[in-house]
């Protein structure tokens, strides 16, 4: 074999090596992409049964408190109101300190059908969706005022705003929750709800007065991830800021879709 035999032999299997590395170089992103474009889509997938999960459980929770807000109505309302026709009857024939006692039962019962009655209208989604997101914080924070158990504040620079009206009731959830938590867990006096509508945006913080807790405490808590969860739902940002014995600071920034 001669010179020039030997270098085209070289030239030949170093152009076929070069060839299968190709191929394999090539086969490998090929099936690189195809893994990573199956487990995008596999996560993908996982995100979309996350969020169809979330969506299904609160329209239960919406069904059922729209069910518990209806038979409030219907039921406990109409029975109050019975019962409070029968104490004016017995109004009629009353004298002195028994009269005075029949009042106060009177008085009592008429809050309580007024209770019972914005009670069941917070609890009613077409209620919420109907109204709107400031009218239906107002009425809320008119209800818990009237317990008497702290003071509560709402600052709003707008009437009425743009929020579809599905998102508006999970918003209203969220604060709902965050009202409930303040009142179950904080023992403040004071909280403040301000609402502001940007060009881009609304941006509603809830600031209390309480106790506090450390930020790392609020990871694992269930109320706090299910609202996070409403949140992610509807392009919302959920922050918590808190220090043991400084307060509460939660600030919903929801995004407006154009």
């Amino acid at each position: 074999m001669d010179f020039s035999e030997f270098n085209l032999i070289y030239i030949f299997t170093t152009l076929l090596v070069l060839t299968i590395i190709m191929i394999l170089v090539i086969v490998y992103i090929f099936f690189y992409r195809k893994k990573s474009e199956l487990l995008f889509e596999r996560q993908f997938k996982e995100t979309q049964f996350q969020q169809e999960l979330t969506i299904a459980i609160i329209e239960m929770r919406e069904v059922t408190l729209s069910y518990i807000g209806q038979e409030l109505h219907d039921d406990l309302g109409q029975k109050m109101s019975v019962a409070k026709l029968m104490v004016n009857q017995c109004l009629e024939n009353a004298e002195g300190s028994q009269k005075e006692i029949l009042l106060e039962i009177n008085e009592i019962i008429g809050e309580s059908i007024r209770d019972i009655r914005n009670l069941s209208k917070s609890f009613i989604s077409e209620q919420i969706e109907n109204i709107g997101l400031i009218e239906s914080i107002k009425k809320e924070v008119s209800r818990i005022d009237r317990l008497n158990l702290m003071q509560i504040i709402f600052q709003n620079d707008s009437e009425k705003i743009d929020v579809n009206p599905k998102d508006c009731l999970i918003l209203f959830r969220i604060i709902q929750e965050c009202i409930n938590n303040v009142l179950k867990h904080s023992r403040a006096k004071n909280l403040t709800i301000s609402l502001k509508d940007k060009k881009k945006s609304v941006e509603i913080i809830l600031k209390d007065d309480g106790i506090g807790f450390e930020n790392h405490d609020s990871k694992n808590g269930s109320g706090l991830i299910s609202m996070q969860k409403r949140a992610n739902l509807i392009n919302t940002d959920f922050n918590i800021t808190s220090n043991a014995g400084e307060g509460t600071t939660i600030k919903l920034v929801y995004k407006k879709i154009k």
